[in-house]
């Protein structure tokens, strides 16, 4: 009779041995044997008439070593799913050596397995509205909304190429290569191509360009080249956070490689209309009052992301909980399609520490508040990015759109990942009503260079 025990070595951390006798496998290599020599084409026999003395000689070893294995793994899973064992991951095997399993004298044997146990906590920075985060209100101003017209009609105009910069509208485009002071390209350093505005440098280095042309260049440091706002937009783009002020310090050298200006496009009806097809704007006070509108709700989005990040970086660092780190790093090390070294397992620790304290909040905080995300909100979610991405209301209703949900809906990965972002925005929206929210205006520039609610202690 087979037997399981369980005994603890370390922090959520167990050591599971089954012990097998001859009765729990022997049945079922004899049936394996059996079910061999009905199918096994041997030169010399006919198939299905291979005598099962002859399989065991020639197989008998692999057979017998499988349906233990396979005894084994049931006894294993039965334990764990009667006991109902929260683990982190498979079951490790214990067992350094490969047994001698000798199908001529079969015996008693045991197999030693570790495992993670998920730990039992309580979410604590969500009760009794305990946490207060801020919630930024970006101000916008006129001085944005010229911006975002400018850059409109930039965008719709006639592009000319003028052999040289001579004005700040001019559009070059440039490639950013990494380098020290003088100019000299920085080995395994950053290069980066982009299209900017002169207008986008500060003054000096504006006037610095001014005459220059195809493959000319010049060298500077982002920090004094850019204003505040620009200056975070540019880092972001080089791959950088945009408070980094350490990456600011750098220098590029800035090869330009085409020279364009753009005729800007009048403020008129036929332009209002391109921006706008699904609005009726006859005048310019009505188009600078509906970009307002969706400038601040884009800064509204940014600050709604803000604070979620912030919620997220609350609730994985300021929750308490103990997790068996020597098992789970272990378990990095072999649980993966490829294997790994101690070494790289080290390494790759903080952050599959940092997304497993949040998989295991956000199963918890979903399932204990019924959080759910039915097929029609799916559906739905699903109409509205299609219209967004196919020209909104103007697509709503088209005899194909029916179809084409239809066949979106039956993508797996789709589903999937739509779920996924749908259930973590209900999270959050719920989480936000545990905690204390205040409200705070700001400046764009100041609210891109906030830095983010990270968290460096050890857990």
């Amino acid at each position: 009779m087979a037997t399981v025990t369980r005994e603890n070595i370390g922090l959520l951390n167990d050591k599971i041995t089954v012990k097998v006798s001859q009765e729990d496998y022997l049945p079922n290599f004899d049936k394996a044997v059996k079910q061999f020599s009905k199918n096994a084409n041997i030169p010399g026999f006919r198939k299905g008439m291979v005598p099962a003395g002859m399989v065991k000689k020639m197989h008998g070893p692999a057979i017998f070593g499988d349906e233990i294995l396979k005894t084994v793994e049931k006894e294993l899973m039965t334990y764990i799913q009667t006991e109902k064992l929260e683990l982190f991951g498979q079951p490790l095997s214990l067992d350094k050596e490969a047994k001698d399993l000798d199908h001529n004298n079969p015996a008693e044997y045991a197999f030693q397995f570790e495992v993670g146990v998920k730990p039992t906590f309580s979410v604590t920075p969500l009760e009794n509205n305990k946490t207060t985060l801020t919630k930024y209100k970006v101000n916008v101003t006129d001085e944005m909304v010229n911006d975002e017209i400018q850059r409109l009609q930039l965008k719709g105009g006639k592009t000319t190429e003028p052999e040289t910069i001579t004005s700040e509208d001019n559009v070059i485009n440039v490639t950013f290569n990494e380098s020290d002071a003088a100019g000299n390209i920085v080995e395994g350093g950053i290069t980066k191509e982009n299209a900017l505005l002169v207008k986008y440098f500060t003054p000096a280095i504006q006037a610095e360009l001014q005459g220059k042309k195809n493959e000319d260049s010049i060298v500077f440091q982002l920090a004094t080249s850019f204003d505040e706002q620009r200056l975070g937009w540019i880092l972001k783009d080089l791959g950088f956070e945009a408070n980094d002020k350490d990456a600011a310090q750098k220098y590029f050298k800035l090869t330009i490689t085409k020279v364009g200006l753009i005729e800007k496009r009048e403020l008129n009806e036929e332009f209002f209309k391109e921006v706008y097809p699904a609005d009726n704007i006859t005048t310019e006070e009505a188009f600078r009052g509906k970009l307002k509108e969706e400038i601040a709700k884009y800064w509204d989005s940014e600050s709604r992301n803000h604070l979620h990040n912030d919620l997220f970086e609350v609730l994985v660092h300021e929750t308490p909980m103990d997790l068996p780190k020597d098992f789970l790093k272990r378990w990095l090390q072999v649980g993966g399609e490829k294997p790994k070294t101690a070494e790289e397992a080290e390494k790759e620790f903080p952050s599959f520490d940092h997304q497993l304290r949040w998989t295991l909040i956000s199963d918890k905080l979903v399932k204990e508040n019924k959080l759910e995300v039915s097929f029609e909100e799916l559906k739905e979610n699903a109409k509205q990015k299609v219209l967004g991405y196919y020209g909104g209301a103007a697509a709503d209703g088209a005899e194909w759109l029916d179809s084409y949900l239809d066949r979106l809906l039956q993508d797996e990965k789709f589903v999937d990942q739509t779920y996924r972002e749908m259930i973590t925005t209900k999270l959050f929206d719920w989480a936000e009503s545990k905690v204390t929210i205040k409200e705070e205006e700001i400046k764009a520039e100041d609210f891109v260079n906030l830095p983010h609610k990270h968290h460096h202690h050890e857990h």
